[in-house]
């Protein structure tokens, strides 16, 4: 999102999954921050921190010389520091898993204040914070199956399968969002049963004694009781809430948001390829096609809600943040894991206009003069302003610039949203970089930041994203850490926490931070591609996820792919291979830049 440069060099297929191996794994207010380093004031002394990280001889490796940037986050970082982080992150998965497996299971989340679990609110049905994630069928276990595998741990992973496959059912009473059930539930199955059937899998004995493709079949249960969202809407967009053993609600809402309708494909499509039925990924299709031809004339955004039933927009806010960020998301992955060239189009032809439209600052992320780059919320048909908020949903974006090689801007736009994790310790709901202060100051416990972090550490390799990564770890065992688990921030100026840890902090939070301190892990070193879902659940790159199966149902689709001959990045100006060796081993953004986007969000 910037007013940005024109169309680049040709984004073809092998430019992109050269980023695979590198990346997704192996996939292509006024105070300051209190963790400068080396070690952060108390953290020697803590019982924790102290002893497990903040050894003698271990400060990081710091550049002796240079301005306060490049003491503080230039130089080598101690493999032995490196470890203990990982096994930190590890740690943090682990205590929030046996937490909710002691506490909370069967029930969908654990509260870490009280140590008790939480499902459904069933005296409130309109309580939908809690009711469109939680549908009384285990989530947070079902959520973080793939973290297990991921960590090594096989009989921890085997044991939770088991007890998925014997205790969870979707014919329940329960009104879910679709996207949330998707995402979460259909996703995280659908990634476990791949690893449990690739003899390849690297991760180490995952096998199921009888395994009978149960959680494939829970899968494909689960998403017959979602299509019927899909059926009775005039657009094809699908309705945004279903009742599991009902259907659609009879008060159903008929708006929803373009994310929520419009970032199915990857787990839907995955369904339909495995089953061999092309129903799913069909009706998701459908549904993208739908809001993609629902953009504006003139400036080709979407809005972030739609009617369903007579494509209108009644929200017309075009961002990067909640209502509109995955769908851009799986434009792209879509692509990369199913070969479809109509994906990557669409997806150029957006980020063309997120480039054109969303995006302020100077035209260079690392040179010249003017304000920091950064993506605006604009009214979807005159490109003018709406607001001075961004969400931290919007920290995805730098991963998933990463993962088309624009990987310059991705150095910038993160650098940013850093500085605001750094005067907080997290990252609020909504900041105000008008008013230099949140609009929204609850946190969480969201994964975006630690995913690019990730990313753009894979991508360049630089220490400075380790740095990150510690800090963010710290961050979170200082301000969030509970009796039982890690816990939401009420408000993060004042670090007041809230009963509740959303399953996504074991399915994406904690992996990311495993992963980028994790450099052995087979993600990294066993030559295979794989992807992660916008839940954070690992996919492997398949050719057999490349066979296609709705085109028989579509007419014409093959000739809408076939006019593709020549696919163009709008902004492909750096890939993985084409990094500099500065970005690599020096600050991946000039010291001046980062002071000037500390002093923007009131660091300075």
């Amino acid at each position: 999102p910037r007013r940005r440069r024109g169309a680049g060099s040709p984004l073809a297929l092998q430019a992109l999954l050269a980023l695979l191996p590198a990346l997704a794994p192996g996939l292509c207010l006024r105070r300051r921050f209190p963790f400068p380093f080396p070690p952060p004031p108390g953290a020697a002394g803590s019982s924790h921190w102290g002893s497990l990280l903040w050894r003698d001889g271990d400060g990081g490796g710091a550049a002796a010389g240079g301005d306060e940037y490049e003491r503080r986050y230039s130089g080598a970082f101690p493999p032995q520091l490196r470890a203990r982080l990982r096994d930190a992150a590890r740690g943090m998965f682990v205590f929030s898993y046996d937490s909710y497996m002691q506490h909370a299971f069967p029930r969908d989340e654990l509260d870490p204040l009280h140590c008790r679990g939480r499902g459904p609110d069933r005296r409130d049905p309109s309580n939908l914070n809690i009711n469109d994630v939680l549908g009384n069928y285990s989530l947070t276990l079902i959520d973080a199956l793939d973290t297990l595998a991921v960590m090594g741990n096989s009989s921890e992973f085997q044991k939770a399968v088991k007890l998925v496959i014997d205790t969870v059912s979707f014919d329940k009473d329960s009104t879910v969002q679709v996207f949330e059930a998707t995402i979460r539930v259909l996703g995280s199955l659908l990634s476990a049963h791949i690893i449990i059937t690739d003899t390849k899998q690297p991760f180490g004995d995952m096998t199921i004694k009888d395994y009978d493709n149960e959680l494939l079949h829970m899968a494909h249960d689960l998403a017959v009781r979602l299509l019927p969202a899909f059926e009775n809407t005039k657009t094809g967009i699908p309705y945004p809430r279903v009742n599991l053993k009902k259907g659609v609600p009879p008060d159903s809402n008929n708006e929803t948001c373009t994310a929520g309708a419009g970032s199915l494909l990857v787990e839907f499509g995955i369904l339909s390829r495995l089953l061999g039925d092309s129903t799913f990924e069909w009706v998701a299709r459908r549904a993208v096609k739908a809001l993609w031809s629902l953009r504006s004339n003139n400036t080709g955004l979407l809005g972030n809600v739609v009617n369903i039933q007579t494509g209108h927009w009644v929200g017309k806010q075009s961002g990067l943040g909640a209502g509109s960020d995955s769908f851009y998301e799986y434009l792209l992955k879509s692509y990369i894991l199913f070969g479809e060239k109509e994906d990557l189009e669409m997806f150029n032809d957006a980020y063309r206009n997120i480039q054109n439209h969303l995006r302020r600052g100077r035209e260079a992320c690392n040179e010249g003069e003017g304000d920091p780059p950064l993506y605006v919320n604009v009214n979807m048909f005159t490109g003018q302003l709406m607001n001075t908020w961004i969400d931290s949903l919007q920290a995805f974006f730098p991963g998933l610039q990463v993962l088309i090689g624009d990987v310059e801007d991705a150095i910038c736009l993160h650098a940013f949203y850093y500085a605001i994790w750094k005067r907080y310790g997290a990252l609020p709901e909504r900041y105000n970089w008008q008013l230099q202060a949140p609009d929204v100051p609850f946190y969480p416990l969201r994964p975006e930041l630690v995913e690019s972090t990730y990313l753009l550490y894979q991508a360049t390799k630089n220490p400075f994203y380790l740095h990150v990564g510690m800090d963010i770890l710290q961050s979170l065992e200082k301000y969030t850490k509970a009796k039982c688990g890690y816990a939401t921030l009420h408000h993060v100026v004042e670090k007041t926490k809230e009963d509740r840890m959303e399953s996504f902090f074991l399915s994406e939070t904690c992996k990311y931070l495993y992963l980028l301190f994790d450099e052995e892990n087979p993600v990294h070193k066993s030559g295979n591609k794989y992807m992660f879902t916008t839940e954070g659940h690992i996919v492997s790159v398949d050719e057999r996820f490349r066979n296609s199966l709705w085109q028989d149902i579509l007419p014409g689709e093959e000739d809408a792919a076939e006019k593709i001959n020549e696919l163009k990045a709008v902004n492909f100006s750096s890939n993985c291979n084409r990094v500099p060796d500065e970005r690599r081993y020096l600050l991946p953004l000039k010291s001046n830049y980062m002071r000037q986007i500390d002093r923007m969000v009131g660091l300075i």
